[in-house]
């Protein structure tokens, strides 16, 4: 590792942002900043080689479109692109990073990914699988102490959401402890607690349901068996590999500039508050991590693909299992909604969603500083409708109105990485 990517994500990672946006300068390398506040503006980015961009009418049409989602969601700021070979590129910022300022979003800032950390996390696992030293059969119990079902649920079924186990996020307790301190660490086994003391909520295999206590098990098992804290190992053996240099696993609040304020109303009181700096560890294994819209690009590519993995046991990811959702399907930390593959995540103050059309080599990135739901449904999940139904029509990133246990882990219900519920 240079010694440049040693001190961005040790050294200044330790430095927790107070409340404070600051701005790029011009130049940087994901392109100028946005011109102004609530302005569709192109950004050409380096990483956009041999893309031209999308026509004038389809991006005109998607400018359109995302405006109309911007005023209707009432969502601060996005940052979003799509890539697709043939077609072209969009890379676009709207909105403002910062409502007390007014600073426009811009597309190098940093964001809170939510539960896409499960890619990451999974993928770590697997790479143990490749590497012979555990197996997806194995249970948990062999690795993990005191598990219900322990003896029964397998590596497999915990990153299939298909344990059982009770989702400690959706727990009263655990909500009203963040929420009345959400500056406040949590460890894994506070995070375990919070979800034991709840019945299994059916056997194992039996039927899907998306719970992160998932995987802060499988966040334990890499510990276990590699030896190292998983920041690290997932840094080394995942980020490194992938060359994803402006992504990080945090293990405390730091958030290293730039970066954009996120604003949530799962708070104690109801009312939206600025979530910028609460203590993501809450999230862990299942989505404590940080990113940007160009290693996020190269991700969805990556994870999707199966890069860093070998043939067997990608396709042992890829192999869904329905979720209860027409044209939804869950593999290993990893969903497919209508031909896309990837993963969306959400948790106070941010929402995400990266993810891959393997049909047409295609990506699509959505970023946004508010995690706030419009009429039960999650912004990202509206952007990403929005945009696939001009660029894609024949994959539309779509999902029911309230569809309960889906593939978007994103909402009260259905797995966010709110305080109700995690993604």
């Amino acid at each position: 590792m240079s010694g440049s990517r040693i001190c961005w994500r040790r050294a200044c990672a330790g430095l927790a942002m107070a409340g404070m946006l600051v701005g790029p300068t011009v130049g940087t390398a994901y392109g100028d900043p946005s011109p102004a506040p609530t302005t569709a503006s192109a950004s050409a980015s380096p990483g956009d080689t041999g893309f031209a961009t999308l026509d004038a009418a389809t991006s005109a049409r998607l400018d359109r479109a995302l405006r109309e989602v911007m005023t209707e969601t009432s969502v601060p700021g996005a940052i979003v692109g799509v890539w697709a070979p043939g077609k072209g590129s969009y890379v676009r910022t709207f909105g403002t990073a910062d409502k007390a300022t007014g600073a426009p979003m811009t597309t190098d800032l940093l964001m809170r990914i939510g539960s896409e950390t499960k890619t990451f996390t999974v993928t770590a696992l697997l790479e143990l699988v490749d590497q012979g030293k555990i197996g997806l059969d194995d249970t948990i119990g062999r690795y993990v102490d005191d598990v219900p079902n322990g003896d029964e649920i397998t590596l497999r079924q915990l990153a299939g959401m298909r344990s059982g186990l009770f989702n400690y996020s959706e727990d009263e307790d655990f909500f009203k402890a963040l929420t009345s301190d959400p500056e406040r660490p949590f460890t894994p086994d506070e995070l375990l607690n919070y979800s034991f003391r709840h019945p299994v909520q059916f056997a194992p295999g039996a039927d899907f349901e998306y719970s992160n206590t998932n995987l802060i098990l499988l966040g334990l098992v890499v510990e276990e068996v590699s030896g190292m804290p998983l920041d690290r190992y997932i840094e080394e053996n995942v980020l490194d590999p992938a060359g994803l240099d402006r992504t990080l696993f945090p293990t405390g609040a730091e958030f290293p500039r730039p970066h954009a304020q996120g604003y949530t109303d799962q708070t104690a009181s109801g009312k939206v508050e600025n979530a910028t700096d609460w203590n993501p560890s809450w999230g862990w294994a299942a989505g404590a991590m940080i990113s940007d819209l160009e290693d996020l690009r190269e991700w969805a590519r990556v994870v999707a693909t199966g890069t860093l993995l070998t043939p067997e046991t990608q396709a042992e990811r890829l192999r869904t299992e329905p979720t209860g959702v027409a044209g939804a399907g869950y593999g290993l930390g990893i969903f497919t909604l209508h031909g896309w593959v990837g993963h969306n995540g959400s948790l106070p103050g941010y929402e995400s969603l990266t993810v891959y059309l393997p049909e047409e080599r295609a990506t699509l990135v959505v970023l946004l500083n508010t995690d706030i739901a419009h009429d039960g449904e999650e912004p990202s999940t509206l952007f990403g409708e929005a945009i696939t139904r001009i660029v894609s029509p024949d994959h539309v990133y779509y999902l029911p109105p309230g569809a309960g246990t889906s593939p978007a882990p994103s909402g009260s219900g259905s797995g966010s990485d709110r305080g109700s519920g995690s993604g």
